[in-house]
């Protein structure tokens, strides 16, 4: 199979943990006879250095000519810490979501069971966590009329919602519910927010024509407390824009790193893939990043190629990087492997035939194993 991919590193660690996918990538080429195509391009306070634009038209171009786009971080400190700057490297990141139609995002949480100790919450609530999030992309507050009055003294940003952005999207969920473990969890703020009904009604509505799926409702505030207290207890939630940003980032820590946790966004024409950390500056440059978020989605990305096979091999090597202790400082601060040689290793696992013959020793004296 050959696939035209449009790269695009950005910012922070970005570009470091983009040429641990690619590595990662090109080892499946290499075992799988498959062909990948890549084509670079700018995004974010990288190419507002360059272009002055956040999101180039050249880049949305390419984007539009892949079969799929793999996307680093985006983000830097000069902008956040001013903010009154008019354009601002997160503008890129959602002016590409809707440039490119990208109206669902995938986010899937699920323990390592070798890391479980990592996490800070207890082992006993977080045993057998493996939940997905299906979160609206392109509407909400995020996208609605926003602005401030002529004084500066207040300001507004409206949050609006269709009943066909909240079917399509629900939809997804809904059929990612019957082949997981059939239950889907809504979360909403219905008691409060007249959109929050909208999306309950139709939510409502909709699961008539699932009625093998178990469907609950929960206020964000208290879906918010259940993730914490008792994550197992979920398989696929569905929300909206902003709940869906806080709520799988909150979700994400349960695995003990961000940097662990890949995603999809999803439109009907192309697809991103990108891990949910953010940029990290302080970390940029010195090869101290975790790939393993990239990677995975490079494993989702597979997926929506119908590579199923690939995407498992994928998973196969990060779970036995992972289970043989050679994970980046974020998990273990005193005994770690650097960003390269993390993607080193789960590309050299791909590409081996018979993996079990790996040996491990001297990995964090430099050596990379004998395979």
């Amino acid at each position: 199979m050959k696939k035209k991919i449009a790269v695009l590193p950005g910012d922070g660690i970005g570009p470091e943990v983009i040429k641990q996918a690619k590595k990662v990538l090109d080892g499946v080429a290499l075992k799988f006879d498959h062909e990948f195509e890549y084509e670079y391009a700018l995004v974010g306070a990288d190419a507002i250095n360059k272009t002055g634009s956040p999101l180039p038209e050249n880049t949305i171009e390419i984007c539009r000519q892949a079969d799929a786009v793999l996307f680093g971080a985006i983000g830097d400190p000069s902008y956040d810490n001013d903010p009154k700057a008019k354009v601002r490297p997160e503008q890129g990141l959602l002016q590409l979501r809707k440039s490119l139609g990208l109206y669902a995002n995938i986010r899937p949480v699920k323990l390592f069971d070798s890391l479980a100790d990592r996490s800070p919450l207890k082992e006993e609530r977080i045993t057998g966590t493996d939940l997905i999030v299906y979160r609206e992309l392109t509407g909400g507050i995020y996208f609605g009329e926003k602005g401030r009055s002529k004084e500066g003294t207040s300001a507004y940003d409206v949050c609006e919602y269709s009943v066909n952005e909240i079917v399509r999207v629900a939809v997804m969920a809904f059929d990612a519910a019957m082949r997981r473990r059939k239950k889907l969890t809504l979360v909403d703020k219905a008691n409060v927010l007249e959109t929050s009904r909208l999306w309950r009604e139709t939510v409502q509505d909709l699961s008539k024509n699932y009625p093998e799926v178990e469907v609950e409702y929960l206020y964000v505030d208290n879906a918010a407390m259940q993730i914490i207290q008792r994550p197992n207890q979920f398989d696929v939630i569905l929300t909206e824009n902003m709940f869906g940003d806080i709520i799988s980032d909150e979700a994400s820590v349960i695995t003990g790193s961000i940097g662990l946790l890949s995603s999809a966004s999803v439109g009907d024409q192309t697809s991103l893939f990108e891990p949910i950390h953010g940029s990290y500056p302080e970390a940029a440059g010195k090869d101290i990043a975790n790939p393993i978020a990239t990677i995975l989605s490079v494993a989702l990305m597979l997926e929506s190629f119908e590579l199923y096979r690939e995407a498992n091999a994928i998973r196969n090597a990060v779970n036995r990087s992972i289970s043989q202790g050679l994970v980046t400082p974020d998990l273990d601060p005193i005994s770690h492997v650097t960003c390269s040689k993390a993607g080193d290793v789960i590309s050299l696992l791909i590409e081996a035939d018979e993996p079990r013959e790996v040996n491990f020793e001297n990995m964090f004296e430099g050596s990379l194993p004998v395979i």
